[in-house]
């Protein structure tokens, strides 16, 4: 896009508005600010990483003015949803973007799941995605607006001692394509398929990725090597803002790890 182009675009996104769920940090943090660069006003969704959020909101406003603002939940609890996007559409009006980014990630081996395991991982991977963008669309259909959910290469595909996880994602690919039937034509729905992106954090409590396996990941890439945030962000704002004849579809952004995972 040359610069008479870009900056066509980013006058067009300047009355938007972009909701990014679980974006005080890591990928979504990089979601808002590349939303943010091309345009639109953003939302930035947090759980407990409030300081995080008030300081990505200060920054994103001192580049321009009431642009950006923060909102606090916790997604496990399902009496929000509603209230949730409320709060959202009242920051401006207006609701253009849902990128329901917020997911929780660990292992689960089979003999060690938990009920409490099943529902952090249900909650934030697919249960919350669906009914907030129940209660995203009739604002979203005002203003032909769309859903982008962060999906994952083993919807397809399953990753050893991760059912839970797997199972949620893969339920959240069929919610992503449900929804852009039921949804259309006013609505866009879509996915983006991660790979190799930021490796799991070591939460204290279920450990940190070992380095031998970060390696075998790498390795069964066709590029060899990580992908960054801004790989993911990059198609996230393709998706929200170029992307007008595209629904129901889940790009992987996965350097080709889903042809040899």
């Amino acid at each position: 896009m040359d610069n008479s182009n870009a900056n066509t675009a980013a006058m067009a996104a300047a009355t938007k508005t972009a909701l990014v769920t679980g974006s005080a940090k890591r990928i979504g943090a990089v979601i808002v600010k590349t939303l943010h660069q091309a345009g639109y006003r953003v939302i930035i969704h947090c759980r407990l990483s409030r300081q995080a959020a008030d300081a990505l909101a200060e920054e994103l406003n001192l580049a321009r003015a009431d642009s950006a603002k923060v909102i606090q939940g916790d997604l496990n609890n399902e009496t929000i949803y509603n209230n949730l996007i409320e709060q959202a559409y009242q920051c401006w009006n207006r609701l253009d973007v849902l990128v329901n980014n917020a997911s929780s990630f660990f292992p689960t081996p089979l003999g060690h799941i938990t009920l409490d395991d099943w529902n952090n991982l249900v909650n934030s991977n697919m249960k919350a995605p669906l009914f907030l963008s129940q209660a995203a669309a009739p604002y979203l259909k005002q203003v032909n607006g769309c859903i982008i959910n962060m999906v994952d290469v083993h919807a397809q595909k399953p990753m050893k001692q991760h059912t839970v996880y797997c199972a949620a994602k893969a339920g959240l690919a069929m919610i992503t394509q449900s929804l852009a039937k039921e949804l259309g034509p006013k609505i866009r729905v879509n996915g983006v398929a991660p790979g190799a992106i930021l490796w799991p954090v070591d939460d204290g409590s279920k450990g940190e990725m070992a380095e031998h396996t970060k390696k075998l990941i790498l390795e069964r890439t066709a590029l060899k090597r990580p992908g960054q945030p801004t790989d993911i962000a990059k198609t996230i704002l393709f998706l929200a803002r170029d992307a007008d004849y595209i629904t129901g579809q889940i790009i992987a952004v996965d350097g080709g790890r889903n042809l040899n995972i």
